[in-house]
């Protein structure tokens, strides 16, 4: 952990679904009715631990557009939760995500960091349209996005990272990750050699289907907050190490 906040960055890049966008409660909301017509008896740990293990399983092949890895990603809670989905059901997932809220401090906390003047990117595994519907609920215009669709590979590939980097024409210590997965992100951005803040978001309930990780320097983050207010406190911090 270092000690003052971050120096020395041109950007700060954000994952978007589960550090900017409330992902957990945009699937709870759209399988409950599923949950209902199945008669399914679970619980919303359930439910996410599902979608994240079927998602992890997915995305962990060969590359395929975000809209199929959703249908592939439900048709795998289906299995893991004990039902037979409708026909209808399987793109469920795809139709939902345009809906997907951010959370109470994401709107607020990015308007912030640019009216501080700070360039702002994503880095998300989705799909550009997806993503542009998404944007619509974030409150700024990023100075750069890069998807999956784009990159061709899904994170914790370090190809997403590394595609960011070349189109920000920056070395990897003068940008700033944020993000909530150390799986997906805080691991391999920090290994990339870009300075890592893990938004915690203590509501997370998935967090137990993600694959582990080692808890060490390595893959670590260099600060961690609770929320964008936290993030926005941080870059204002001046910086030094311990």
């Amino acid at each position: 952990m270092m000690m003052g906040g971050p120096i020395d960055f041109e950007v700060i890049s954000f994952d978007c679904y589960g550090t900017l966008i409330d992902w957990e409660s945009g699937i709870l909301a759209a399988i409950q009715p599923v949950i209902e017509f199945h008669e399914l008896i679970c619980t919303s740990e359930d439910v996410l631990a599902a979608y994240a293990r079927g998602e992890s399983a997915v995305e962990a092949g060969g590359w395929l557009p975000y809209r199929e890895v959703l249908r592939r990603t439900f048709t795998s809670m289906a299995k893991d939760l004990g039902f037979a989905p409708r026909r209808a059901e399987l793109e469920l997932l795809e139709q939902a995500l345009p809906r997907w809220l951010a959370f109470p401090d994401t709107v607020a906390g990015l308007r912030a960091l640019k009216a501080a003047g700070h360039r702002l990117a994503v880095i998300s595994n989705v799909d550009d349209d997806l993503f542009a519907l998404t944007q619509t609920r974030l409150g700024v215009e990023f100075d750069l996005v890069v998807t999956a669709a784009q990159a061709k590979y899904y994170k914790p590939h370090p190809g997403m990272f590394e595609l960011a980097l070349a189109r920000l024409g920056l070395p990897a210590a003068r940008v700033l990750h944020a993000a909530q997965s150390r799986f997906h992100d805080v691991a391999t951005a920090k290994r990339l050699g870009m300075q890592t803040v893990h938004v915690v978001r203590e509501s997370g309930r998935a967090g137990g289907a993600i694959p582990e990780i080692g808890d060490d320097d390595e893959t670590r983050a260099d600060w961690t907050v609770a929320d964008l207010a936290g993030l926005v406190a941080l870059v204002q911090r001046p910086g030094r190490a311990a």
